[in-house]
């Protein structure tokens, strides 16, 4: 895997939307987060654009993208927000230009179907908070540059102080970091783009589903072969799902479709549409200890 270069003072972060549309204010908040890491906030033309549900149109979202990954003086794009929208140009994202010019790509949630795309091209990409958050604590802000401002193995990733990880299959694996929100990890199975699950740690989050929906984008990942060819599953925040009386909760629901896999798994850690967030690098070698509820980063994530 190509790792893009470290973020330090002076670099230069794209503000992109590339998904759902930016909420009033949403921009410029974003524009001070990055100036309170040291960066060079540039935002692209057409980030503050609205066309119904998406952030513009296609050729506008597209045209945002590939211009800042074609740029060499762009050290980072990071995604303003998610909601939907990037599946629609993902087939028209310049991959070799992220190639030619490695920069770390930062976001989730839809984002998720970037960082499968670089993936493909080799190149890892951070699956963490996006800047535009009305909230974003501290801890959120030292994991982020845990992994994207040091040249080192971030080790052991910390829990927030209420953090609690439940061993749902005891066992320590090693293996790539690979995953993102389950709605997109199901919804591109069966395109160029699915995710390359053998001997990887999966890792998933989720936001707003029923449960019978979360029981159906699990039982899709484990038709496809996906489950079966993991080495490992950390489960992160699966966070506002609606209660529905009579019906099985949404973390009985991960538990039952993730226990008997014969792969260690836990659930509970701090990443996907939560406040206290790790910034998770894709493709870098992890270990999972699901036992003590840990989550090692084996290797730098950044050059």
């Amino acid at each position: 895997m190509i790792r893009p270069p470290a973020l330090r003072k002076g670099s230069v972060v794209s503000l992109v939307a590339a998904a759902g549309p930016v909420p009033p204010g949403g921009v410029e908040r974003a524009e001070e987060r990055v100036r309170s890491f040291g960066w060079v906030p540039r935002r692209e033309e057409n980030c503050g654009a609205r066309d119904g549900y998406l952030a513009g149109s296609d050729e506008q979202r597209l045209a945002d993208l590939n211009r800042a990954l074609a740029d060499p003086d762009v050290a980072a794009i990071w995604f303003l927000r998610g909601g939907y929208g990037t599946m629609r140009i993902l087939d028209r994202i310049d991959w070799d230009a992220l190639a030619r010019h490695p920069k770390a790509l930062i976001g989730f949630s839809d984002n998720t179907a970037v960082h499968l795309g670089a993936q493909r091209a080799g190149v890892v990409s951070f699956h963490g908070p996006h800047p535009h958050s009305v909230e974003f604590p501290d801890f959120a802000r030292d994991e982020l540059l845990r992994v994207l401002a040091s040249p080192e193995p971030a080790g052991v990733l910390p829990l927030p102080a209420d953090g609690q990880v439940e061993t749902v299959t005891p066992g320590v694996v090693e293996g790539p970091l690979l995953g993102g929100n389950l709605s997109l990890l199901s919804a591109t199975l069966g395109t160029p783009f699915a995710i390359q699950p053998r001997g990887a740690i999966l890792f998933v989050e989720e936001v707003g589903e029923h449960p019978y929906r979360l029981d159906r984008l699990l039982s899709h990942l484990r038709l496809a072969g996906v489950l079966s060819a993991v080495a490992g599953i950390a489960v992160g925040g699966i966070t506002e799902s609606p209660e529905t009386e009579g019906m099985s909760d949404a973390a009985t629901v991960v538990r039952n479709a993730l226990s008997g896999l014969g792969v260690p798994v836990a659930i509970g850690f701090p990443f996907g549409h939560i406040d206290d967030n790790w910034t998770l690098p894709m493709g870098v070698r992890a270990r999972l200890d699901a036992d003590a509820g840990t989550l090692e980063l084996l290797e730098p994530a950044v050059a």
